[in-house]
């Protein structure tokens, strides 16, 4: 296990993460960034948190992809936030290049939502899942989707939207009804 390396100090284990996982990082950060500049400043934020978090990485809760996908979305929605006025929202080319992985400069909560999440993911219709499955885990773009599933990209990112906010909504009732339950315990 990667993350249980690099919480145990294996300096070559963050390299391998960046390897493995550099690609669904740079992409899901990519979908949520205003602009190429912002998308690098975030994914370097992601691995530094990852390299903090490792030692939270429970195995039993959550496999590595999906913790390091709730650590990703955490900073991301974290740095939207702390955005001032309207992000610009048009899409950035897929021509533009990638991070380079060994680059040292891009080296630098809790499994429990994340096995919500998983779980929740499988309540979805096959087709949404199938897609965010392709997008999330495997960091493939709506167009990489498109092609191998043999879906108009219309159809892709449609299922994409309509899971997300399926998702969207079983977490906030979810996290509603943990504050309800953990409110009732504290009146006790």
């Amino acid at each position: 296990m990667l993350l249980q390396r690099i919480a145990d100090g294996d300096s070559s284990a963050v390299a391998q993460c960046v390897e493995q996982y550099g690609n669904l990082v740079w992409s899901t950060a990519r979908k949520w960034s205003a602009n190429y500049g912002d998308a690098e400043d975030a994914v370097q934020e992601i691995f530094f948190d990852l390299w903090k978090s490792a030692s939270r990485f429970n195995p039993e809760i959550a496999s590595e992809p999906a913790f390091i996908m709730m650590i990703a979305r955490r900073r991301l929605i974290d740095r939207r936030r702390k955005s001032v006025g309207q992000p610009d929202t048009k899409e950035l080319s897929d021509e533009q290049p990638a991070l380079s992985q060994q680059d040292p400069s891009f080296i630098v909560q809790k499994g429990e939502e994340a096995a919500i999440a998983t779980a929740f993911l499988k309540t979805l219709r096959p087709e949404e899942r199938n897609v965010l499955i392709m997008s999330v885990q495997q960091g493939l773009s709506h167009l990489q989707i498109s092609e191998r599933c043999g879906l108009p990209l219309g159809s892709v990112k449609t299922h994409i939207r309509r899971g997300l906010a399926r998702l969207r909504e079983r977490l906030t009732r979810s996290m509603a009804d943990s504050l309800a339950e953990s409110s009732s315990w504290s009146d006790s």
